[in-house]
């Protein structure tokens, strides 16, 4: 174990994190838009649930037709399904006025079960076979070949890593310096003034549902297609909560919550490569894996009073006559 150099244990501990963080960038960043629009989406983990479930069963059925390009394509899918699903959330928050945590449970109480009794009825047993066509790993031509530092990054690495990287700061300049985000925030924080500027407060707040729905069922298929490989009751389970404590540690900022979401990556892919590292392979494999957890729990206790959430974020808006 100890004979692993240097390069190579940075390598490794970049290309694991980059392959647990990618999932809960894109998810974290869902919950951004949609708590920058007013509404609280604790939801997201059931959302993550229902797009793992239909990448996985989508990827299965296509992957003879698609081939290489099912994994990308079951994204696509799993997101609207996402999107879809989110729409009860949506509905119930701001047409019928619900509390936002009830709703978000909700999501997180149907989605489970829903998955797991589609999953029996499509395939017969408890879960899903393995797919065929997932995400690999991915070598970066002519970056790869930088001494060092091209074995480290560049090297066997997660290229939907780096795309989600790139994606926190589109979605930091959409939300800041558009038009479209300047209405976004400007209906989580005072949805009334908003309202006098002729802006719809409820539709604003569908697309940031809808936003977060998306991203949130992508996070959730790329999750399942590229560390599971397969869909069961126990494929999502944290994922969702830890993307929510992403976002709220990065200040419901896109950039923010990406950062932090590599911080959870990291700790997540220790939990898995510990026992490989000459440093942590003495440490009993069960506190490796509660860490992220832990961490989750520390950085709230230790962050959350700290951190100021959008003025009207969870609170309904009702429409003055």
């Amino acid at each position: 174990m100890t004979s692993l150099s240097l390069v190579t244990i940075l390598s490794l501990l970049v290309s694991s994190m980059l392959i647990y963080a990618a999932p809960l960038i894109f998810t974290s960043i869902g919950g951004v838009f949609s708590e920058r629009s007013g509404t609280v989406n604790v939801g997201l983990e059931g959302i993550m649930v229902m797009g793992a479930f239909s990448g996985i069963v989508f990827n299965l059925e296509f992957a003879s037709a698609f081939g290489k390009a099912t994994p990308w394509l079951a994204l696509l899918a799993a997101g609207l399904v996402g999107l879809l699903f989110s729409l009860i959330h949506a509905l119930a928050t701001i047409n019928f006025r619900a509390d936002h945590i009830v709703s978000g449970t909700v999501l997180n109480l149907l989605a489970p079960a829903l998955a797991i009794f589609l999953t029996k009825a499509l395939y017969s047993k408890g879960q899903t076979d393995n797919i065929q066509e997932s995400f690999g790993k991915f070598t970066f031509p002519v970056l790869s070949d930088i001494p060092v530092i091209g074995e480290i990054f560049f090297t066997s690495t997660s290229i939907l890593g780096y795309l989600a990287v790139a994606f926190s700061f589109l979605a930091w300049y959409i939300l800041y310096k558009t038009r479209f985000g300047l209405r976004l925030r400007s209906v989580g924080e005072h949805p009334q003034a908003a309202d006098t500027l002729g802006i719809n407060v409820y539709k604003m707040r569908y697309f940031g549902i809808m936003i977060s729905g998306f991203l949130a069922g992508l996070g959730g298929a790329l999750y399942a297609q590229s560390i599971s490989v397969n869909f069961a009751a126990t494929t999502i389970l944290g994922p969702g909560f830890i993307s929510l404590a992403a976002m709220i540690f990065g200040k419901w900022n896109p950039i923010g919550a990406m950062l932090a979401s590599l911080f959870f990556g990291l700790s997540q892919s220790l939990a898995v490569i510990g026992s490989q590292l000459p440093l942590l392979s003495k440490i009993p494999t069960v506190y490796l894996q509660i860490a992220p957890y832990l961490l989750t729990i520390i950085v709230l206790a230790a962050f959350f009073g700290k951190s100021v959430a959008p003025k009207a974020d969870g609170v309904n808006y009702i429409k003055s006559k």
